[in-house]
């Protein structure tokens, strides 16, 4: 069967991007572009694992991981941030997320291997 990926990311050719190249090797991908939609989208679909972004409009990455905590929901995420601050990876950590990957340091294809890390 199928893993389910859902993108939490309001930069949508990023988004597009990584759809793609998850969709390319066999998943399913869903997206919402910030973070009130993202957790609606986990709410129904239930995902295997979660790419997020920490700052997007209306709700931000730590506010997801926040709720996903307090509703007890442990699907593993990996940040994709414009930062990779000490602090805010230190944060995220605490908050549940498995892996950081900045925006401008990575191309789709490390991606792929950190989620297939986290799904196998």
């Amino acid at each position: 069967m199928s893993k389910k990926i859902l993108i939490i990311d309001d930069d949508e050719i990023l988004a597009d991007v990584l759809r793609n190249k998850l969709e390319e090797n066999g998943f399913i991908v869903s997206v919402a572009y910030n973070g009130v939609d993202g957790l609606s989208i986990i709410k129904k679909e239930n995902p295997d694992i979660i790419l997020l972004d920490i700052v997007m409009p209306k709700m931000g990455g730590f506010e997801v991981m926040e709720e996903l905590q307090k509703d007890g929901i442990k699907i593993p995420i990996i940040i994709v941030s414009n930062s990779g601050q000490p602090v805010e990876i230190d944060l995220a950590q605490k908050l549940g997320a498995k892996d950081w990957l900045v925006k401008t340091d990575f191309d789709p294809k490390e991606v792929l291997e950190k989620i297939l890390k986290q799904i196998n």
